[in-house]
């Protein structure tokens, strides 16, 4: 198997990403300044000492800035993450305004002071990494002062995600309930944890194959959950596939619509108090929609499939997929029955995210 050569500035922002999981401070730079950042959720209250004097300030996405009703300041105007001044004197307090788990817990935020970021393109990074790291969005910010410890450039954290640097790194017979004959073959690159897995049914020949991208969800596929419809979706379609001549399934670790488990899980939090799922994500300072379809079509790619037949009931799968060069011949849609616990949830997708049958 040929896996990608190692990449000096993807291995800078892989570091970069683990130290913000670890409670370290990292320095983002870009074409228009840099930042020493301190992701809120893993800071300690001595690491915040040590990082900056306090009221520091924090820098959020711009969804969470939404929710807090922060872009009336000229300094929040534009889309994109936001500074503000002096806003915490401690890792509690600054988690009183990044988590919206706590927003019921703690009702009378602010007022804030919004601030020029002194670096738009490393704010931007830094959100991107979070969620990478599996981070809230919330970071301490400083401009950047004296030497760095662990330190990356924009352009690092592009190299990370480039889906080039994908290759299959195994492949082996898997007999699976669908299908006796399944084939098995996993995808990474060498700078991410995360390896990518397709599960080819059935025999090659020359129709499309029937794919689907499942998209990883642990409290469905594997523990049962009633709150999605993951799990049922995952067996339905390979069932589907094992009654076709052939079919592909590709399943992305992508936890939570790309925000990852634990995030997954605080918006499950906020469901409970009453937010759908697009708002739950958007409260959490997260984008509706965070997955990368870019990976998908490198790993189609890879198998040598240009043309599919798409199991889906999101229309936007189609347009990512043909925007990477994916001839996408027919979509197939997915029908399941609901039930109490998903109900709002699939009705959520439909109108909110466009799902049809």
């Amino acid at each position: 198997m040929n896996e990608a050569p190692a990449h000096p500035g993807a291995r800078r922002a892989a570091r970069a990403i683990d130290a913000l999981r670890r409670g370290w401070p990292v320095r983002v730079s870009g074409a228009d300044g840099a930042l020493d950042l301190l992701a809120i959720e893993s800071a300690s209250d001595a690491a915040l000492a040590a990082f900056a004097d306090t009221p520091a300030d924090i820098l959020l996405s711009g969804e969470r800035a939404v929710t807090l009703k922060l872009t009336n300041q000229r300094a929040a105007a534009t889309p994109g993450p936001v500074r503000l001044h002096e806003a915490a004197t401690n890792v509690a307090a600054a988690l009183a305004i990044a988590d919206p788990a706590l927003d019921l817990a703690n009702p009378l935020k602010g007022p804030f002071s919004t601030a020029a970021t002194a670096g738009e393109t490393a704010a931007a990074a830094a959100m991107v990494m979070a969620r990478h790291a599996g981070l809230l969005p919330a970071f301490f910010v400083r401009n950047a002062t004296g030497n760095a410890d662990s330190e990356c450039e924009v352009t690092d954290v592009g190299a990370l995600l480039d889906p080039a640097r994908l290759a299959i790194a195994a492949r082996a017979r898997l007999p699976v309930a669908a299908s006796e004959s399944a084939e098995i073959v996993a995808f990474r690159t060498p700078e991410e944890p995360s390896d990518h897995v397709a599960l080819v049914i059935g025999r090659r020949d020359a129709n499309p194959p029937v794919v689907r991208l499942h998209s990883e969800c642990l409290t469905g596929d594997v523990l049962g959950s009633l709150k999605c419809d993951c799990g049922p979706q995952l067996h339905a379609a390979l069932h589907a596939m094992a009654d076709a001549p052939w079919g592909v399934l590709l399943y992305l670790r992508q936890e939570g619509r790309g925000i990852g488990l634990v995030n997954k899980l605080r918006a499950y939090a906020l469901q409970d108090q009453g937010y759908d799922t697009v708002d739950a994500n958007l409260r959490l300072g997260f984008p509706v929609e965070a997955r990368d379809f870019a990976i998908a079509a490198r790993m189609l790619a890879l198998l040598n499939v240009p043309r599919i037949r798409l199991m889906t009931n999101n229309p936007e799968k189609v347009a990512r997929l043909a925007k990477e060069g994916v001839d996408v011949v027919e979509r197939i849609p997915l029908a399941l029955p609901t039930n109490p616990h998903n109900v709002h949830y699939l009705a959520t997708k439909r109108d909110r995210t466009g799902h049809q049958l």
